[in-house]
């Protein structure tokens, strides 16, 4: 069960829950991942309901590996994700959101 406290957000995929999390290095294999984008775009993206699949994609990707995941983007391509594409960016954007919310405001 996630922990919103952590940051911590559940995603069901293929019936399974897993416990995504941003953690440094997932934030910063994020980053890398983006190239030339920073996470300050990557916020503003999703305030402003510009964000691309990619931009899901990757953040799901990091916060499955920030939770623990070893997989790569290519192994979701096939997966069910409970609620499709539209649960995938309401998670990748609460993920988000409770990556950056100052510690007793989650």
């Amino acid at each position: 069960m996630a922990n919103p406290w952590r940051g911590e957000v559940t995603l069901v995929i293929d019936g399974e829950p897993h416990v995504l999390r941003l953690t440094l290095g997932a934030l910063a294999e994020l980053e890398a991942g983006l190239k030339a984008d920073t996470l300050v775009d990557l916020v503003a993206r999703f305030e402003d309901g510009g964000c691309s699949s990619r931009d899901v994609l990757a953040l799901i990707v990091a916060g499955l590996r920030g939770g623990g995941w070893r997989g790569t983007a290519a192994d979701l391509l096939a997966v069910k994700i409970e609620g499709g594409p539209l649960v995938a960016a309401r998670v990748a954007a609460e993920l988000l959101a409770r990556a950056f919310v100052p510690l007793g405001e989650a």
